[in-house]
């Protein structure tokens, strides 16, 4: 199927291990069926207890989505950027209601398609090379591969700060936050997944023996001012209330979200808001299909990911450059379901 990601079965449990290092293990389509193949093969076979996802070598785990492919097609009839997600979504969503135990490491880089392969696992390890973030705001995308769903669903308004700003967490804040139900330091991995192995049945008891109390997570001291100022379900709101409060702290989140496409952000709170009641899965990632099919071909995508990926001069020209700019019109029509013919469905 793919070089960039090795399947196999070793003891007890299968092996997905992302190797494709110099992009920092982005999945790119081949990624995504490759793993979905892997998940349906072993779905029956009883040698096969237990899944491990990890990254074969590199410092990232997962660090997206082959967004310069993306963008490229997007600039035309946009038929591979949409098969690219659909298949990604559904991969998503086979890892959601995987019936067998499945572990994430999440040591490294994991970010947007690494979250999506990450969160939905029953186990998620993070350790003190973790660096997590949805920061598609960004490249004027939004954070999909479930975003909607488990963001919405931290506590207060953390979802909505971390979907609109891109910040980064570290394991410690991870393992604060319920996003990893482990720490573990980065050299006792290996020793984890030998015991794994050989014994799945046993993963709870294998990783709360080698749990380790993780460093202090700085994110919870700004818990309340997050909860504060982040409390809007509207952008133009939330940037009134950090201009309004004249600390250092809410003036640096006001100038990162300066940064941002208006339009995604919007997009992002939007869909928080409806993700926290979304009754099931599968309706929310054909709900973020529907999204990511309009907005990839939209103007600020394709400009961020010019500004950030392929210039790297990082001064994007958003279309509308200000959040008033974006009608409620527009996000309406982004967020209007697509035809049954072309709509997303899980396998």
């Amino acid at each position: 199927m793919s070089d960039d990601v090795l399947t196999l079965i070793e003891g007890r449990v299968g092996r997905i291990r992302l190797n494709r290092p110099k992009a920092l293990h982005a999945l790119n389509i081949d990624m995504c069926l490759a793993m979905s193949a892997a998940l349906d093969r072993w779905r029956g076979d009883l040698a096969v207890e237990a899944v491990l996802i990890d990254h074969a070598e590199g410092r990232g785990f997962c660090a997206g989505g082959d967004i310069r492919m993306v963008a490229e097609s997007a600039k035309g009839d946009g038929v591979e950027a949409r098969r690219f997600f659909f298949e990604e979504y559904r991969m998503n969503h086979a890892l959601f209601t995987y019936a067998k135990p499945v572990v994430a490491f999440m040591d490294g880089i994991t970010m947007g398609g690494g979250v999506g392969i990450s969160l939905p696992a029953k186990f998620r390890i993070a350790t003190e090379n973790t660096k997590f973030a949805m920061p598609e705001t960004g490249i004027g995308l939004f954070p999909d591969v479930g975003g909607g769903w488990y963001l919405s669903r931290l506590p207060g308004r953390m979802g909505q700060f971390l979907a609109l700003t891109g910040h980064r967490l570290d394991g410690a804040e991870c393992k604060a936050l319920g996003l990893a139900t482990h720490y573990l330091p980065a050299d006792a991995l290996a020793h984890a997944k030998g015991r794994i192995a050989e014994q799945p049945q046993a993963i709870a008891v294998i990783l709360d023996d080698l749990d380790t109390d993780p460093p202090e997570a700085a994110i919870l001291a700004r818990r309340a001012d997050i909860d504060r100022l982040f409390a809007a379900d509207t952008v133009e709101e939330i940037f009134a209330a950090l201009a309004a409060d004249g600390g250092d702290w809410a003036a640096e989140q006001r100038a990162i979200l300066e940064t941002k496409s208006p339009q995604t952000m919007k997009v992002s709170l939007r869909l928080l808001h409806d993700g926290a009641r979304m009754a099931s899965f599968a309706d929310e990632m054909a709900r973020e299909y529907a999204v990511a099919s309009r907005v990839v071909q939209r103007h600020d995508f394709i400009e961020g990911v010019r500004a950030v990926i392929v210039d790297k001069d990082n001064a994007p020209r958003w279309n509308p450059a200000t959040p008033g700019g974006v009608t409620d019109h527009v996000i309406d029509q982004i967020f209007a379901p697509l035809a049954d013919d072309e709509a997303w469905t899980p396998r």
